[in-house]
């Protein structure tokens, strides 16, 4: 006898419809998988065979072959272990054919639990697209499958409970979706940091916008404590956004049953010592990295120029592109890396120079080394470089508490709001990303801003990207200011975003 269970699989963060095809025939027992199965999925054998023996369930004496279609898409993982043994039950007569609308995935155990998987979501979403109207998920993924709202998700705890459910006996309950909270919590807050209001100043706008920013100060100044303050400005995610990003953890696993779905922006601050793979993605399965688990949030480098060069010039591509190809012999895979870039480096090995105190032992020869480990073109894609001096005993002991993230994530939300409105349903959501028409239309200068534009692009050596950088950040000051046009202070305050030097004179 022969029985078709739809089931699902996913690429990356792509999803696509498996056939899974049970045939059982006269002749020697065996039981093969075919379809490009990995060991996982051939493994599938021994752990169906136990789970319906456990259950009290007769397992053929006979051929059985399972056919996973696409037949020339490889298919990896424990998720089909679930149709594949439901395969068997129809094909056997135990229970009766599912309806070609449902879809069923999950790991099965030797006494017949249903384990989680990854890519739930992404499978979810998939089964949307493809018209499916029920799916059945191991109960630890169903709230984040149930997040995919135009189908019912069903989560199922075992194989006796599927069967009553399919056999009409005990029906299970569908899965209501996950409720987000509409105003996300943090643990830290801008209150806490001391003075530094010109940095807290640079994050609003690189926040505004959606900018990168580099922060250049001594040890101890709090460019760390700032950085990781910055989520808590930045706005909501809306649904889009933590569909997308929820994807990406999922694929790896991060995702539970009790925090289903990414609904903060995630904060990535990999080590210096991180690797090319474990930044960009990629290994044999062609896992996501670093750059995509910060989608739609904050990638966080401290101590930028001790990554490997070879690290930071990786992320060139996706910081224009938001997103990154991971190719290899086998496929290639496309994660989101929308991310804002934040860096902090000391302004030399030592940290100290440039400091009144005198204390810097670096030589210019060392100072200008250590510049050189961050390349030019990575600078380019920099918005906003800002100074962080080191705090007086005066501002350290200050008792009063600084301008809480609730006020400032206001502003970031007004701005925001004004950047919505002014590219509609455009892909573009941020000044940080306007294309060439956007910055013609919306960034024209008066003659005042332009005489200043040509005096800064002449005697800072601007290239073609920093000017077009420039004009973003200024355009974002605009909106912070609640002006239409660029004015000569929103202007003025951009260039001096860019005005620090790397270059050490000779003694």
């Amino acid at each position: 006898m022969l029985s078709k269970i739809q089931s699902l699989g996913c690429r990356g963060v792509t999803g696509y419809a498996v056939s899974v095809e049970c045939h059982v025939s006269n002749g020697l027992p065996g039981f093969d998988i075919v379809g490009l199965p990995d060991a996982a999925v051939k493994e599938a054998r021994e752990r169906v065979r136990s789970a319906i023996k456990t259950n009290g369930m007769k397992f053929p004496v006979s051929r059985l072959t399972v056919n996973l279609a696409p037949a020339d898409t490889r298919k990896a993982g424990t998720l089909y272990d679930l149709p594949v043994l439901l395969g068997i039950l129809c094909a056997t007569g135990e229970i009766r054919q599912p309806p070609a609308t449902a879809a069923f995935f999950g790991e099965v155990s030797l006494a017949g639990d249903i384990r989680p998987v990854t890519g739930a979501l992404t499978m979810a979403l998939a089964a949307e697209q493809i018209g499916l109207k029920e799916l059945f998920v191991p109960a630890g993924n169903a709230a984040e499958a149930a997040f995919a709202d135009r189908v019912t998700v069903y989560p199922v705890e075992n194989i006796a409970q599927l069967v009553h459910h399919l056999r009409g006996d005990k029906r299970i309950a569908p899965m209501a979706p996950p409720q987000l909270e509409t105003e996300p919590r943090f643990p830290v807050d801008f209150a806490e940091v001391k003075a530094q209001e010109n940095v807290k100043r640079a994050l609003e706008v690189a926040a505004a916008g959606g900018h990168n920013i580099l922060l250049i100060g001594p040890p101890g100044a709090g460019k760390s404590m700032l950085a990781k303050r910055l989520p808590t400005i930045l706005p909501a995610m809306n649904r889009a956004e933590m569909i997308e990003t929820t994807q990406v953890y999922s694929v790896l696993g991060l995702t539970t049953p009790d925090d289903p779905v990414v609904r903060i922006r995630p904060f990535r601050a990999p080590h210096h010592t991180v690797s090319n793979v474990a930044m960009s993605g990629g290994g044999s399965a062609l896992q996501p990295g670093e750059m995509s688990l910060a989608d739609n949030g904050v990638l966080f480098l401290d101590e930028l120029p001790e990554f490997s060069p070879a690290v930071l010039e990786t992320m060139r591509q996706p910081l224009e592109d938001g997103s990154i190809t991971i190719s290899r012999a086998t496929g290639s895979v496309t994660y989101p890396s929308r991310f804002m870039l934040v860096c902090a480096m000391n302004p030399c090995k030592c940290g100290w120079y440039g400091h009144p105190s005198g204390r810097c032992r670096c030589s210019p020869r060392d100072v200008r080394r250590y510049h050189a480990r961050v390349s030019g073109p990575l600078l380019d894609r920099i918005d906003i470089i800002v100074e962080v001096p080191a705090l007086e005993f005066d501002e350290l002991t200050e008792p009063s508490a600084g301008e809480p993230s609730r006020a400032i994530r206001a502003r970031v939300n007004a701005a925001r709001a004004v950047q919505r409105a002014r590219y509609g349903d455009d892909t573009t959501t941020t000044n940080a990303h306007m294309g060439p028409r956007a910055l013609t239309e919306f960034c024209a200068l008066s003659p005042e801003c332009e005489q200043l534009m040509h005096q800064a692009f002449d005697s800072m050596a601007l290239t073609a990207r920093s000017y077009d950088r420039i004009l973003r950040v200024a355009r974002t000051i605009a909106d912070l200011d609640g002006a239409e046009t660029i004015g000569l202070a929103h202007l003025a305050e951009a260039i001096q975003y860019r005005t620090y030097d790397f270059s050490v004179a000779e003694p």
